[in-house]
């Protein structure tokens, strides 16, 4: 294994993370060893339940084998919904290099009474080894290694669900596409926003011009996110690609991106990092390409909280959601406040993705939305580094 100096693996997959020391397992409970370190590069040589199964038993006619790659604090929220869909859905196998990561994961599983899957930690053992009985799969891993596992799942002819946000930058989204393109293979982003049923009404009434044409945006996100990720990879620039704004925020940026459905020709950006090495604070003034004003506020500072506001004003009509899509609200010209849109239920991202693997429903989140949203945040950042002075597209 290579790992050049920002902590990436070449030919594996790992993680740089600060530690005072790594226990390494094993078996389930029995500590073997503790190693000191500052910095530590996970491969472990996994034993016991953390190692690759060559029997692993087929799955029951009908449903998804998919492999889940990384299996942190996201992967295991994602994990109990999907235990709910066992009917269509078996995690054949996961990619872990921490053993303590992969050891919470499966007590989640067996919480929802289902046996814990196998793990390889190196993803090209495992692409090679099992890629012909994958029908797909779910990438929940920190911000930098989106791209090359996404890419190497896609060329291995996986399907891929791919957690937010897509990748780094705007060179990264267009590399994506172009394989995406190449293998003819199934590419989603994981956006909460986008593959809700309230943004995807949102979106269609924004589309049929029933409240006119769109005029203002406002969005704002907040969180107590610098005190929840501190000493975290999150609060890392180089595995992290940026903060709050980008964390968090890139759920706000996103879902913008998605209502507004055209890009940002000018961007003005304002971040602070609050005496971080990541931004912390953000505020951006943009226009899309039609002419709309776009305003987005994030604070990663806040008190204990985490929630969201976004407000499009258009012609006939304003209309309110959230950046996960958490509600859908509209008020129409004569109305005297918001109403209420009904929309179907939702079981998550993965139960999106398979209606669209299905045909049941167009890709709500295809890496051309990832696009637009990292060149707004390739804008963002030049803009801030410049003072705030506006940054127009190229």
């Amino acid at each position: 294994m290579a790992v050049g100096q920002n902590g990436r693996a070449y030919g594996t997959m790992a993680y740089q993370t600060k530690l005072d020391a790594c226990i390494i397992y094993d078996g389930r409970r029995a500590a073997k060893k503790v190693y000191p370190s500052n910095y530590f590069y996970f491969m472990l040589e996994s034993k016991g339940r953390n190692a690759m199964s060559n029997n692993v038993s087929a799955p029951a006619n009908g449903r998804v084998k998919m492999v889940m790659i990384g299996t942190g604090g996201m992967a295991r929220h994602h994990a109990t919904r999907i235990a709910k869909q066992q009917d269509t859905t078996e995690i054949r196998i996961v990619c872990e290099p921490s053993g303590q990561a992969y050891e919470l994961f499966c007590d989640k599983l067996e919480e929802a009474g289902i046996q814990p899957p196998p793990n390889e930690p190196d993803l090209n053992k495992l692409l090679k080894q099992y890629a012909g009985e994958l029908d797909a799969a779910f990438i929940i891993t920190p911000h930098a290694y989106h791209h090359d596992h996404a890419q190497a799942c896609l060329e291995a002819g996986i399907d891929v669900l791919l957690e937010k946000p897509m990748v780094m930058n705007a060179g990264e989204a267009e590399s994506l596409i172009k394989t995406r393109d190449k293998t003819g293979r199934l590419l989603v982003v994981s956006f909460n926003g986008s593959l809700s049923p309230q943004v995807r009404t949102a979106v269609r009434m924004l589309r049929s011009g029933d409240l006119g044409d769109i005029l203002n945006v406002s969005a704002t996100v907040w969180q107590n996110w610098k005190l929840a990720t501190t000493g975290a990879w999150r609060q890392d620039p180089v595995i992290a690609g940026g903060g709050f704004l980008f964390d968090t925020g890139a759920h706000m940026l996103n879902t913008v991106t998605d209502l507004v459905g055209e890009d940002f020709v000018e961007v003005a950006a304002w971040l602070d990092n609050r005496g971080t090495p990541v931004d912390i604070l953000g505020t951006v003034m943009a226009r899309t390409r039609s002419g709309a004003f776009v305003t987005l506020n994030g604070c990663g500072d806040a008190i204990k909280s985490c929630s969201s506001d976004v407000r499009v004003f258009c012609q006939q009509g304003i209309l309110r959601t959230g950046v996960w899509g958490e509600r859908l609200q509209v008020q129409r010209q004569g109305q005297n406040d918001l109403v209420p849109v009904r929309v179907p239920a939702s079981h998550g991202q993965w139960e999106q993705f398979l209606r669209v693997r299905k045909g049941d429903l167009e890709n709500p989140c295809p890496p051309e939305v990832g696009l637009r949203m990292a060149r707004l945040w390739d804008m963002i950042q030049a803009s801030a580094a410049q003072g705030g002075q506006p940054v127009k597209m190229v």
